[in-house]
């Protein structure tokens, strides 16, 4: 009997040594056959999307509510390139609409997110592709299902539904240019959801005359080229530059966020604001580096935050000497100086396994900047470009190129309402009162003592110069007189670091004038500022201003541009008063804009042509007030007058007797 068996298998072993190799593995384990496209894949000539919920299960605290209790899920989704061209820069949208949190996700960033855990409420969310950024076909890779593909790991909560629910997304598509998608289509079971994604007919492709994917256009671009790779770091250069003619930033902070453990060692032109190694001590980095001094390494952190070097280390033979570095985080806006529309910094980077060699680089992601009253800016995830080329430093015909670059494109976004970082007040000459900024433009904090849905109240002319904790007396004395009701609690401040006044102090035949005043509120000061205005109507009979650089901007919207004239640059900070009971003072700068009627015979300053309809200080647009001065009447100049004349004078004999006394 055992002999059989014996003879049996040695009968079986000898027929598979005479088949013929299998076609799929060619006998080689390590070429295992690929998995078998799905029917809906094997349907879709574009890119193909699916999203899976894996597993859901309820989380503490348990709750009766049934649409607060928190259920923990974890999904993935697939990105496939069923096409015939390579996709570049992948991005998936899920619109999630449960009110999910984020945890963490594997095989993409997402896209404007911030620390996890990240709320992505009911409005969905973008992923874009990391490290696998760019998709190619299967002609280009011998249908290699790890070039072709992304597989993306979610694991978060989501809130409502039932025990057996299966809370599923609301869309699901591709949102690269030039594609078209249905909606997605739920899957027999109901926990996978698919799309197919085709080539939109009617998009222009324009044909890549580059290597990698061309370079964006945008309000503001960062550059990261790499000068140096070596096995475990690389030198890497990163170039800000400002591209609108607004735009601008002052004092800017950037921050990103390291996805493999990389650790900055030391720069050149920029500072991380906090020097700790103990990051990298306990860390991955600690374990792979033993013998490395971590007390010298510049930053460990996965998120640090960057800022420009000051001018007296511009010369200095370890952080300085870089072109374009070390000014305090200034970059203006071309027209203002082309030679300050850019940053520069270096930084040594060290790597961790598996990317210990000198290809292996990733760019670090989820860029963002800010500065001191500047523009809100929303950044792209960094995308592969040609290599960048400088010219020789010795002056000589030649170029040299970076080992490798990518770019991260940044654009200029609205301030959503009480999120601005400066207002504008209205007055007239035919108006008792000023229009205030609006309550909370600003923002508001502590709303304890104050009313931060109330309408701010009207003020007399001189409180525009007092801090809005020395108002509240005045405005209330104001409403008094004015027989107007006080509310309780008062209407909260507008929480601005700085304020703008537009008073109209003229009105004739002929032609009309306003005033414009600049208030520095905080402790910095501003050097060259600069503030931009646009009016619909009033903006082709602009004639001058007379403390200030203006320019006509016709191409951009109408506007008028305004500098400070040399010597007149600098808006001071907020400073002491001159007794130690007095109010702070702020920092001022002040000039008349005059406008002919020559073409604008019947417009209606009084009711609103005269008010400039967006403000723009330093790159950032300001918030306006919501009435005008008089409540929207026309007051005859003659009603209007008087009461600011003797408020006037009451005020220069209050500061006169204060001065001789």
């Amino acid at each position: 009997m055992k002999a059989s068996k014996v003879i049996c298998i040695a009968i079986f072993l000898f027929w598979q040594t005479i088949q013929p190799l299998n076609a799929q593995d060619y006998g080689n384990p390590e070429n295992a056959a690929p998995l078998k496209p799905s029917k809906e894949q094997e349907a879709c000539n574009g890119i193909y999307a699916s999203y899976t919920l894996e597993q859901r299960e309820r989380e503490l605290p348990f709750v009766k509510n049934v649409s607060a209790q928190g259920w923990a899920f974890k999904s993935s989704a697939v990105v496939l390139n069923a096409g015939a061209t390579e996709l570049k820069a992948w991005q998936l949208f899920i619109g999630f609409q449960h009110d999910e949190l984020l945890v963490s996700v594997d095989g993409a960033v997402v896209v404007d997110g911030d620390s996890f855990p990240i709320r992505v409420g009911k409005n969905g969310t973008h992923l874009a592709g990391f490290p696998q950024a760019d998709l190619k076909t299967a002609m280009d890779t011998a249908n290699d299902m790890s070039q072709m593909s992304a597989k993306i790991k979610l694991k978060g909560t989501q809130f409502g539904g039932q025990k057996n629910a299966k809370p599923m997304p609301k869309t699901l598509k591709i949102v690269n240019d030039g594609f078209k998608c249905p909606a997605a289509k739920m899957m027999k079971g109901g926990s996978t959801m698919a799309v197919c994604c085709v080539k939109d007919p009617k998009f222009k492709t324009k044909a890549l005359k580059t290597k990698f994917f061309p370079r964006q256009k945008g309000d503001l671009t960062f550059t990261y080229d790499v000068l140096q790779a070596y096995k475990g770091n690389y030198l890497a250069q990163v170039t800000i530059e400002n591209h609108h003619p607004l735009g601008r930033l002052d004092r800017w902070n950037l921050t990103w966020e390291w996805m493999r453990d990389e650790f900055i060692y030391n720069m050149r032109g920029a500072f991380t604001h906090e020097k700790d190694p103990s990051e990298c001590l306990y860390g991955p980095q600690g374990r792979y580096y033993q013998d490395m001094d971590f007390s010298q390494v510049l930053n460990c952190q996965r998120k640090p935050t960057i800022s420009d070097m000051p001018p007296t280390l511009k010369d200095d033979d370890k952080v300085g000497k870089l072109p374009y570095c070390c000014r305090n985080g200034s970059i203006l806006p071309a027209i203002m100086s082309a030679n300050e529309s850019k940053s520069i910094f270096q930084v040594n980077v060290y790597k961790l396994p598996p990317d210990m060699n000198r290809t292996a680089i990733n760019p670090p992601q989820n860029w963002k900047i800010s500065g001191l009253v500047n523009s809100n800016y929303k950044c792209g995830q960094p995308i592969r470009v040609d290599p960048s080329e400088f010219p020789d430093p010795s002056g000589i015909d030649s170029v040299s190129s970076a080992v490798a670059s990518w770019q991260v494109t940044c654009n200029i976004t609205r301030p959503k309402p009480n999120q601005a970082k400066c207002c504008v007040s209205y007055s007239a000459y035919y108006a008792r009162s000023v229009i205030p900024c609006n309550t909370c433009a600003c923002g508001c904090e502590d709303t304890d003592k104050c009313n931060p849905n109330a309408k701010a109240m009207l003020l007399p002319p001189e409180a525009l110069l007092v801090p809005f904790v020395n108002r509240s007396a005045k405005a209330a004395a104001w409403a008094k007189m004015r027989k107007s009701p006080i509310p309780h609690p008062r209407p909260c401040g507008d929480n601005c670091g700085v304020s703008v006044n537009w008073h109209i102090t003229g009105n004739t035949k002929t032609g009309w004038s306003a005033r414009i005043t600049l208030f520095n509120w905080g402790n910095l000061p501003y050097q060259d500022w600069f503030a931009a205005i646009q009016m619909k109507k009033a903006y082709v009979g602009y004639q001058n201003v007379y403390s200030f650089n203006g320019t006509k901007l016709p191409n951009l919207n109408n506007t008028i541009f305004m500098k400070g004239l040399p010597g007149l640059n600098y808006l001071v900070a907020e400073v002491n008063g001159t007794h130690p009971y007095s109010p702070r003072v702020p920092g001022k700068q002040q000039s008349v804009i005059s406008f002919s009627k020559a073409h604008t015979p019947h417009i209606d300053i009084e009711g609103g042509d005269g008010f400039p309809t967006k403000f723009i200080f330093n790159g950032e647009e300001c918030a306006l007030p919501t009435r005008l001065p008089g409540n929207g009447a026309h007051h005859s100049r003659a009603a209007g007058v008087l009461p600011v004349l003797l408020v006037t004078l009451l005020t220069t004999l209050l500061i006169t007797d204060r001065w001789f006394h």
